[in-house]
């Protein structure tokens, strides 16, 4: 049978808001009855009941998590990031994969409402107006991790994805390359398809060359997007001299969709990309990337949620984290 606070009162010879003060650690107990409470505690096998406390305190000490692919190795890092900080603050985690779905990241969303988490925070994933008519039934605070929203009116960590794109795009300008083709993400993703996109424009009009629309094709931000969209590269009668893949995954596919068509990274093509996962350094050529800091992502946005649901004072709701080039061997002058 389950053992109940009532239980362990009556085994330490104590009453049960005695129990509850020490299981709550409580400093109004004297040092014997709370050696007491334990040894009765741990001879029956008690543990406290959460969702009780929970209802008690109106606290669940939980925090949900909506991430947007679980075996993205981006999200994975954020998530450890998330945890590690949750784990040093007293905060249960609940994970959530919604597949990249709309209307499975809504479902998701208003199911751990409703299991009264303490904050929210929402990983990764295109913010749309449904997403924010959903934020805006919470009662409890909400975070952006690696994402924004349009209206930049929810609080969020991420890096400024229009940068880092342009900082990559104008790497491979100061190393001689003008025929510049780029592998995007999703253009309705507005927080880093779209930011991305408009980078590697900013970069190529400020350095005078002009936008060549063959030069731009349109994937999902996976692996087997990149090597479809390489081999419409490689078939244009003027191919590119370099590649900028807008994640490293689609990179990795156009590095491998050149090499499968006997030609040679970086001396027939540049390739260039965002995010810096692990694999980019175990590819060959390793690859040039721009680093995204996703584990410190997952942990600024972990501590900027416990300060809001503390009601602790925030200084900055919209926080930007640095990004840098990591220059590995998959560009080259020409």
């Amino acid at each position: 049978m389950t053992v109940t606070i009532y239980d362990v009162a009556r085994e330490a010879g104590v009453s049960m808001a005695t129990v509850s003060r020490v299981v709550n650690n409580n400093p109004n107990v004297k040092p014997q009855t709370r050696k007491k409470v334990f040894e009765a505690i741990e001879r029956l096998g008690y543990r406290p009941n959460a969702v009780a406390r929970g209802l008690a305190s109106k606290k669940t000490t939980t925090v949900g998590v909506v991430i947007p692919d679980i075996s993205n190795q981006i999200f994975a890092e954020v998530a450890r990031g998330i945890e590690d900080i949750a784990n040093m603050y007293h905060y249960n985690i609940i994970l959530c994969n919604a597949d990249k779905r709309k209307e499975k990241e809504i479902r998701v969303i208003n199911t751990l409402l409703e299991k009264q988490v303490d904050g929210l925070l929402f990983m990764g994933g295109t913010v749309t107006e449904e997403h924010v008519q959903a934020f805006r039934t919470a009662s409890v605070p909400i975070v952006l991790c690696a994402t924004t929203d349009e209206q930049e009116a929810i609080p969020s960590v991420d890096i400024n994805h229009e940068d880092a794109a342009y900082d990559a795009v104008t790497n491979l300008i100061q190393n001689g390359h003008k025929r510049i083709a780029m592998i995007s993400g999703p253009l309705q993703d507005q927080s880093n398809g779209y930011a991305r996109y408009q980078g590697y424009v900013r970069a190529l009009e400020e350095a005078g060359i002009s936008l060549n629309e063959d030069y731009v094709r349109i994937g999902n931000y996976r692996y087997e997007s990149g090597v479809d969209m390489m081999k419409y590269f490689l078939e244009l009668s003027e191919r590119p001299t370099a590649v900028f893949g807008a994640t490293d995954e689609m990179a990795i596919g156009a590095i491998h969709a050149i090499q499968d068509a006997g030609l040679k990274v970086p001396e027939d093509l540049s390739v260039i990309s965002v995010d810096n996962i692990r694999m980019a350094s175990m590819v060959r050529p390793q690859l040039t990337t721009v680093a995204q800091p996703m584990y410190d992502i997952g942990a600024v946005s972990m501590r900027l949620l416990t300060k809001l649901m503390k009601k602790e004072p925030v200084d900055n709701a919209r926080v930007i984290l640095p990004h840098e080039i990591i220059k590995r061997e998959s560009v080259a002058q020409v």
